[in-house]
């Protein structure tokens, strides 16, 4: 997926600023980031979020798996207010504070679900998750979540490559996997991208 296919991504750092405040207070006070990470907030998570903005089409409805703290999925709605994101998130205390966080930013581009992925039912153009599981395990929990031309966009590290040839694609029907790099002036990510046939 190009990134030209994106429209123009919001990478002010005041558009982020609230939710960088609460990720440092709140986030850290509920156990939801560790306690050092509140002085890496920018350059570990936002920052590191924000390049996958630029693989998602104009107007795509994403659903975030795992969303935790809100990472990628809160970080994504703040960047491309043409699409609809979705939070997946299973347990409550995380859920507790997505809602606050989605009233406090005023996101009228974000819903959220407690549930997991394998039990939700829905369509959506593009799945995405950040630290949720290892790709073969990714694939059988929200395969089923893409409508047909849609995309698995798992954020990796440096295992991407080996990940990917290790995931089981020919179990999967018109699935097709690539490694993509998306990079914006704020840095970069290394994204598995896994494509359903439509």
């Amino acid at each position: 997926m190009a990134p030209e296919m994106a429209p123009e991504i919001q990478v002010s750092r005041e558009t982020f600023e609230p939710y960088a405040l609460l990720l440092q207070r709140e986030g850290v006070e509920r156990g939801l980031i560790g306690p050092r990470e509140g002085e890496r907030i920018w350059e570990r998570h936002i920052y590191n979020c924000l390049p996958l903005a630029t693989l998602i089409p104009e107007g795509a409805r994403v659903v975030d798996i795992g969303s935790g703290a809100g990472l990628p999925g809160i970080v994504l709605a703040l960047a491309r207010p043409d699409i609809s994101v979705l939070l997946l998130e299973p347990l409550e205390r995380r859920c507790a504070f997505l809602r606050e966080v989605i009233d406090h930013l005023a996101l009228p581009n974000v819903t959220l679900e407690r549930k997991k992925a394998l039990d939700y039912l829905g369509k959506f153009d593009v799945v995405t998750a950040r630290a949720v599981a290892p790709m073969n395990r990714l694939l059988a929990w929200s395969w089923h979540l893409l409508a047909p031309g849609g995309r698995i966009l798992a954020m990796k590290g440096d295992r991407a490559e080996e990940e990917l040839a290790q995931s089981p694609l020919s179990r999967y029907q018109g699935a097709s996997g690539e490694i993509c790099e998306a990079i914006l002036p704020t840095g970069g990510c290394k994204v598995i991208s896994i494509a359903k046939a439509g």
